[in-house]
């Protein structure tokens, strides 16, 4: 296809996209749900899910194959961008101020995913269309734990600071857990993708490059960062001259996760937790993360919706595993959270809360799953159910958590009156 003519086709693209984010975003937020949880809707129903099934020939015309290449490269930097900005966010305090109170809620938010995911995988592997066929066992246990272990930590995170619990027990506890989870997975996923490439010396390369990468930035370029956050003047806008070195240093930190063996929005989002807080980060956020969010996030919940066929779940060879990976994702995850806070010593209702929040997956496990299957580990039928997974989870958090804090002050409403 002519270069002329894919520029025809993106635009067009990006206007229908744009469209039906906005869409079914305000739709979501009018019934009391996370903007993002529609605008993931959105992205499935641009797919051979719903314009497939009632149009097939419209959703082909609108997104043919050959144009996928430039939406996979915007959503691909976008979704790093985005990862960027999360990790500018990311507050180490919170690992520090409850790290032992969440510790067996982190452990069971890891331990009981992966365990799981060990179980069922071996009748996984042979159900077709689910695992590459050169995908080893535990190879694809270490993705599936990963998987189910993942948390919506950005969802997670909103929730906690408009609801005012951020220096709150709960809010601390549920925030320092999906840090660590959220951590454990990543790590995981980068050790299967290492493994997939070729064997444990390049996996061992990948991770000790990360590793070395990772203390080179807290060590040397939290330093040097520091020094280019100092000359930025509080009072004034940040300059064009400083987003562009700021943009061309995460494109090199992208660029090197990418060249030794890991993804790249694990280099966006390290860039990002070792910038230093402050003046500097807040103006790059209210500058960058509008257009971001508004433009190459939906791109990317697109990506992933053409990708997802829903009713693949719902074939008789496919279905059966669909159920077992959904069951085992609400019980590796909330209920294992939910048991390991009340045998921590957390009330009832704390503990119904963080089960309620850290079974969410959201954007999170779409950007897992998209690396699974771009490296070949996973094929369309295990993407389509993990992607099923993402949304129900993702759409049972805010009501869930909203119910639960509501109940507890009728009751307490209740006590006080009688």
């Amino acid at each position: 296809m002519p270069i002329a003519t894919l520029s025809v086709y993106f635009f067009l693209q990006a206007a229908v996209i744009l469209f039906a984010c906005r869409l079914f975003g305000q739709i979501a937020k009018r019934i009391g749900q996370p903007q993002v949880v529609g605008e993931m809707i959105a992205g499935v129903t641009l797919g051979p899910s719903l314009l497939g099934w009632a149009s097939p020939d419209l959703q082909a015309a609108l997104f043919p194959p050959q144009t996928l290449d430039t939406l996979y490269v915007l959503a691909q930097f976008g979704v790093g961008l985005y990862m960027f900005l999360i990790g500018t966010q990311f507050r180490s305090d919170h690992l520090n101020s409850r790290l032992g109170g969440a510790f067996s809620v982190s452990i069971a938010g890891i331990a009981v995913p992966f365990a799981l995911a060990f179980a069922i995988v071996p009748w996984l592997v042979g159900v077709p269309d689910l695992f590459a066929d050169s995908v080893q066992v535990f190879d694809a246990s270490l993705f599936l734990g990963a998987a189910i272990a993942i948390t919506a930590f950005p969802m997670l995170a909103r929730i906690i600071h408009e609801r005012g619990l951020a220096n709150s027990p709960l809010g601390t506890l549920a925030l320092t857990a999906g840090a660590v989870d959220d951590a454990a997975a990543w790590c995981i996923l980068a050790v299967v993708l290492a493994r997939f490439g070729g064997s444990w010396e390049s996996a061992w390369w990948a991770i000790s490059g990360g590793v070395a990468y990772a203390v080179f930035m807290m060590l040397v370029g939290r330093r040097l960062l520091r020094q280019m956050v100092d000359k930025a003047k509080p009072d004034a806008p940040l300059s064009d001259t400083m987003l562009a070195v700021l943009l061309i240093l995460f494109c090199l930190s992208a660029w090197s996760m990418d060249a030794i063996g890991v993804h790249a929005v694990f280099g966006g989002f390290l860039l990002g937790a070792c910038m230093p807080k402050g003046a500097l980060v807040e103006k790059l956020r209210e500058m960058v993360q509008p257009f971001v969010v508004v433009f190459f996030l939906p791109m990317f919940f697109t990506f992933s919706g053409v990708k997802t066929d829903l009713g693949m779940v719902l074939e008789p060879q496919l279905l059966p595993a669909a159920i077992v990976i959904l069951v085992a994702s609400f019980a590796g995850k909330g209920i294992a959270c939910y048991v390991a806070a009340r045998l921590a010593g957390e009330s009832s209702r704390d503990a119904k809360a963080i089960g309620a929040l850290m079974n969410a997956r959201g954007l999170m496990e779409l950007i897992l799953i998209n690396i699974g299957l771009q490296a070949g580990v996973i094929k369309q039928g295990l993407f389509s159910i993990l992607v099923l997974m993402a949304i129900v989870t993702t759409l049972m958090a805010t009501p869930l958590f909203n119910w639960i804090m509501r109940r507890d002050e009728g009751k307490a409403t209740a006590i006080d009156k009688s």
